[in-house]
């Protein structure tokens, strides 16, 4: 049986059901589309269909035990398992819920059980996050080198996916982010046919994907000189960025992380435009526990994987963010991602 199991289990009121992917792949490193499993104490079942036999079987001999089932899997647990048992309540759907309780289960709903020890990671984790931060640091070096002015928002983002490949990643963490001028007013804007103009900024926001696990970084680029209140906006972004960091370590709570770079923000006549959290944890998924927000329940412990990023978004003009990825410590923050923060105009 393996440590984290066996962690999980410490937890535990009665047998649960896991059916995140993620949170499955953590506990036995099974991946697929449509699986579960059961963590019994004295046994853990993963149950998938006949795509995923051949993987599921090798799962023995770390003491799993595999039962394939038909492809409607929720129809087949309800027949294979019984009594009270718990499950994650944010990914079973209404329907699956139905289906398990016609079965005959009793059900209790289950929150973060899992996603509580994927938040501070190992040290084998931590090397695969820092590989990622690698990967995504030269790439960052080299797009940097790429003109930019005249070509569309989705060829620059298809050129940093290429350089992730080239660098051995096997790809992106998450869909490339490259938004120039009013887009980049949009936080989560996707790539577009729109080309990028002279004298506006470009957010670049991007990730390696290295061995399971993801990087995650932003920098906003310049195509020239830029208005006073983007200039301005740069300035603020970055000094309310390196306090957010000097606010991340071991024991704080992610409401005051988040306060230490939104007081900047705050202070510059800025606040109205930073609109989201200043970050979240990364690991297996992208975003994932901890979070750093005004709405955080969430206390930072040293493994912990998180971002720092706040942001100033003018609609209609322009955006700012500015992004590192971070190692939680008793001391202070590891910095993985080592791309500049200093203003860089490309072409």
């Amino acid at each position: 049986m393996n440590e984290r199991v066996d962690r999980l289990r410490e937890g535990l009121e009665e047998p649960l059901l896991v059916s995140t992917p993620a949170n499955i792949c953590y506990l036995t490193g099974f991946s697929s589309s449509n699986a579960a499993m059961l963590v019994e104490p004295e046994r853990i079942r993963v149950f998938s269909d006949f795509r995923y036999s051949s993987a599921g079987k090798a799962l023995e001999r770390d003491g799993v035990e595999f039962v394939e089932t038909n492809r409607n899997l929720y129809a087949g647990l309800a027949e294979l398992l019984e009594g009270r048992i718990g499950f994650e309540a944010t990914t079973v759907t209404y329907a699956e819920y139905e289906t398990l309780a016609a079965g005959g289960l009793e059900l209790a709903p289950r929150r973060g059980l899992v996603e509580a020890l994927r938040a501070v990671k190992d040290e084998g984790e931590l090397d695969a996050i820092r590989a990622a931060a690698a990967v995504t640091n030269e790439a960052l070096e080299r797009f940097a080198q790429e003109r930019f002015t005249g070509r569309s928002e989705r060829e620059l983002a298809w050129k940093l996916d290429e350089l992730f490949h080239g660098l051995g990643a096997k790809g992106p963490a998450f869909e490339t982010i490259v938004a120039g001028g009013p887009n980049g007013a949009l936080p989560h804007s996707r790539p577009t046919e729109r080309e990028i103009q002279p004298g506006e900024t470009v957010v670049v926001d991007a990730g390696a994907l290295v061995d399971g696990y993801c990087a995650d970084c932003t920098r906003t680029f310049a195509t020239g000189p830029l208005p006073d209140r983007l200039k301005d906006a740069y300035a603020v972004c970055l000094e309310g960025q390196q306090t957010g960091l000097q606010g991340v370590r071991a024991g704080t709570n992610g409401i005051d992380a988040d306060a230490s770079a939104r007081t900047v923000i705050d202070r510059a006549g800025f606040g109205e435009q930073f609109g989201h959290g200043l970050g979240h944890g990364v690991g297996i998924e992208v975003h994932e526990a901890p979070r750093l927000s005004r709405e955080s329940s969430d206390t930072l412990a040293a493994g912990n994987v998180v971002t720092v990023e706040p942001g100033i978004y003018l609609p209609g003009v322009g955006g700012i963010r500015i992004e590192d990825l971070v190692v939680v410590t008793e001391d202070g923050p590891e910095i993985l991602t080592r791309f500049t923060k200093d203003f860089v105009t490309v072409d």
